[in-house]
């Protein structure tokens, strides 16, 4: 029984809480914008498209980054549009200012009112300012919109809209490139915490509500273009895998992911980015393919039968995946209905391929003629013709990018009470708290990623210098001389302390890296032991322990719990850290826990496909949960149990992967010396005669890059043997990822158990070639003395001389070993 079902009271409560759908459509709605047509603007968008050259037009519909595209190529190649990327900031200053993102947003808008063209355009910078400003040093970051979700506010979501808005105007940019409106169905996707909720009727409730606040009418200095995104599905892909292929009926991508662009574009949104994903209606017998590339979905369905007359622009690079297609060129793109194209790096072929196929025939006049008519219309209502940059009010105003009030506010809403056991919230002022956890006072870990870089990876606490850590907030909160810190709760006596406090959770990923994967689970402590061990240093001394947990997701974490008198799902709440520590501290004013799951939180590791409605509906925590302050729960011991071997029936037992970084984590040993590898990706391990760094093989931070200078071994080494699966088990091989930058002048040796191989020859041959998959099977090792059943460390290469290689996902294969590029065991020796 769920702790939910516990409380009969709680149930019925939870279940009146659920919205009432309206009843299912069958197709797509007609959207009637409340941005309507203007006949005289439809006459100017003409006479200027009119006066345009080819070239003229396909620069408008180019779109690259502002590392690789100066002011004066905005006037030279006539480009339509700028953006900048995560951690990409201008000059490559991470920590510029207000008027020094006005000052480049000046000149590129000076350049294009500087071209030979008849009618000058204006250029128009989009950026992801997808938890206010979030590029920008300085700016204050709102929760991600999972905390947002858990508020049950649009009228919260429509004033940051507003602020968001505001502050990039302030930057002089006049696109934001959100909200995002993905319904997301499995939590294993990295990008989970960019939705608002797995129930379509909160994304439905909040998609119009932030355009409002953010668009308006595009009358008024602080609103910006809004952009609804990613069309369409990205949220449900299989497995989560970003990227990936969603396999949902036509009636589910029209009632749960469609859900959110209706309102979205009724209340006016300008623009519509395309997903990276593909839709494969396996139930109805249509495949529609990558979005990217679908007429249907674009053209046929977007802009015919939803009526939207605003201009599509793609993601990243996303016409290149199109079948077909490269990053500079991408006929069937524009064919499908892209009006502008996202080309970073490329743009300057990918300009002159695009005029080559208007004028050999494969993309039609007209639909170029469409695309830059869409672009123009959106600058005129935008306003963009009749005012720079720096003629915003709020152009170069630092102080427009700090709403702070309404970030902390919103942080306070978004908490979720999950267990309150031996309720001790508010602690009062006076009482001795221990603080403990890695999350406690980092800034990066409680802003999560799209955070002043992509990833939110590589910051200080010194680059947020206008918001608070959770600590900090604490101390404040409780009187800095009443408050102790320690990262891992090691060696200090608990005894001494009225209560504790666990700040601990997931550390920044976004979209590719916060993937789990198909055979990951969702235990928490398998990627991030330290929060585990944290627990257990400080739990069942007598003392009460409030687990705040910072996390971009539901998890399975009854391993914590069970540890925890109180827990708080605290999200990603962004640089306002005093929002937490009001409902954890009395303060002058009293809060109370108020925040409701937008997510079910799943009771078991692979849980994974957990979602309200579901046939089978049985949650830990059910979606719309969340206790108030002075509600005592009965959450008890939990089971927490987990499979070894990864989710499902697989024939593949993870080692060492972003899946799980822990049940096996990585040792170095070197002579009598032996250290354990930890999760801070920002740590280089060293002993003599190596070092270990964290590196990429093929998404950022998911490899480790072992550079040797004399004898050392790295190792996966667990607890316990391996259990592998059957699947796993027959035909298996050791596989793994791996570059090697630095061929061995030594010999090179790998080790599974009893067994070990001679794999000099096999490195000598791989190095220098870039990314390469090694598969040695099982029975090379068997041979020399392996017992797979006595295995608990299936990974151990060892060098006695220099030598370099990153390696990451590493697993146990079955089927591997008896395919084409499987290593020979005789060249193994």
């Amino acid at each position: 029984m769920t702790p939910m079902l516990r409380n009969p009271v709680l149930a019925l409560a939870l279940a009146a809480a659920l919205p009432a759908s309206a009843a299912p459509m069958t197709d797509w709605p007609r959207v009637h914008s409340a941005i309507g047509k203007d006949a005289a603007l439809e006459q100017r968008v003409r006479d200027i498209v009119g006066k345009m050259t080819l070239a003229q037009k396909v620069g408008q519909m180019t779109q690259p980054e502002i590392k690789s595209a100066s002011p004066e190529d905005v006037k030279r190649y006539y480009l339509g549009s700028v953006l900048n990327g995560g951690g990409s900031w201008p000059n490559g200053n991470k920590h510029a200012n207000a008027a020094e993102w006005l000052a480049l947003a000046q000149r590129y808008h000076e350049a294009s009112m500087a071209t030979d063209m008849a009618v000058k355009v204006p250029v128009v910078w989009g950026t992801d300012a997808v938890h206010g400003h979030n590029n920008v040093f300085g700016a204050t970051l709102f929760p991600h919109n999972i905390g947002l979700g858990a508020a049950r506010n649009p009228k919260l979501l429509e004033e940051i809209g507003a602020a968001t808005a505001k502050a990039t105007r302030a930057s002089g940019i006049a696109w934001v490139f959100g909200p995002t409106l993905a319904v997301v169905r499995d939590d294993r996707w990295g990008r989970t915490y960019e939705s608002y909720s797995e129930n379509p009727d909160v994304v439905k409730s909040y998609a119009g509500a932030y355009v409002r606040g953010m668009q308006g009418k595009l009358k008024d200095d602080a609103n910006t273009i809004a952009t609804a995104k990613h069309f369409i599905g990205d949220g449900g892909t299989e497995h989560g895998k970003d990227r990936g292929v969603n396999k949902s009926s036509k009636a589910q991508m029209i009632n749960i992911h469609g859900a959110g662009y209706y309102p979205a574009l009724q209340a006016g949104a300008q623009t519509v980015m395309s997903s990276f994903n593909s839709w494969n209606d396996v139930a109805g017998g249509t495949n529609y393919g990558k979005m990217h590339g679908s007429r249907s979905m674009l053209t046929d369905t977007l802009k015919g039968k939803m009526g939207f007359d605003g201009f599509v622009v793609t993601d990243w690079n996303g016409h290149g995946e199109v079948p077909g297609c490269r990053n500079d060129s991408c006929a069937a793109a524009i064919n499908a209905g892209n009006d502008m194209i996202m080309v970073p790096d490329d743009w300057k072929a990918f300009i002159a391929n695009t005029i080559k196929q208007v004028e050999a025939g494969e993309i039609p006049m007209a639909r170029i003629d469409d695309a830059v008519s869409r672009i123009i219309r959106v600058k005129l209502r935008a306003g963009l013709f009749d005012k720079s940059p720096a003629q915003n009010a709020y152009a170069g105003k630092d102080a427009a990018m700090k709403p702070r009030e309404l970030a902390r506010r919103a942080v306070r809403e978004s908490l979720v009470l999950l267990k309150n056991d031996n309720p001790v919230l508010p602690i009062a002022r006076g009482k001795k708290i221990l603080v403990v956890g890695k999350s406690a006072d980092d800034m990066s870990n409680q802003s999560g990623g799209w955070s002043i870089t992509w990833q939110g990876t590589a910051n200080t606490n010194a680059d947020f210098p206008n918001g608070d850590t959770i600590l900090a907030g604490i101390r404040d909160a409780a009187g800095t001389d009443k408050v102790t810190f320690s990262v891992d709760g090691q060696g200090v006596d608990v005894a001494a302390f009225d209560a504790v406090i666990a700040v601990i959770g997931e550390r920044p990923y976004a979209e590719g890296d916060g993937d789990i994967g198909p055979n990951g689970t969702l235990r928490h402590s398998g990627r991030y032991p330290e929060d585990l061990a944290v627990l257990q240093a400080v739990a069942g001394k007598g003392k009460p322990v409030v687990t705040v947990f910072v996390s971009g997701r539901p998890l399975f974490v009854n391993d914590l719990l069970n540890l925890s008198d109180v827990f708080v799902a605290a999200w990603l709440p962004g640089t306002e850290g005093k929002g937490v520590s009001d409902l954890l501290v009395a303060g002058a004013k009293r809060h109370a826990f108020s925040g409701k799951l937008p997510f079910s939180w799943p009771k078991s590791a692979c849980q994974t496909d957990l979602n309200v409605g579901d046939k089978d509906y049985a949650p830990l925590f059910a979606w719309g949960y969340g206790l108030k302050t002075a509600t005592r729960s009965t959450v008890g011991k939990l089971d927490a149990a987990y499979p070894s071997g990864g989710c499902g029936v697989s024939n593949t037992f993870p080692v060492f992967s972003q899946a799980d970084r822990a049940s096996f984590p990585l040792h170095i040993r070197a002579g009598s010396q032996h250290m354990v590898l930890g999760a801070d990706l920002n740590s280089t391990f060293t002993l003599p005669g190596v070092t270990v760094q964290t590196s990429q093989v093929n998404t950022q931070q998911d490899a480790k890059l072992v550079t040797w200078t004399g004898p050392a071994t790295l190792e996966a080494r667990g607890a316990r043997p391996m259990v592998l699966p059957a699947a796993a088990s027959t035909n298996a091989a050791l596989r793994f990822d791996t570059i090697v930058t630095g061929a061995p002048a030594g010999k090179v040796s790998m080790g599974m158990g009893a067994g070990t191989l001679d794999a000099t020859a096999l490195f000598q041959r791989l190095a220098g070639k870039g990314k390469q998959t090694v598969k040695i099977p099982l029975a090379c090792f068997q041979a020399r003395g392996t017992d797979l059943a006595k295995v608990d460390a299936p990974f151990q290469i060892t060098s006695d001389a220099a030598f370099a290689a990153a390696f990451t996902s590493i697993e146990i294969a079955g089927g591997a070993a008896v395919e084409p590029d499987a290593v020979r065991c005789e060249d193994l020796r």
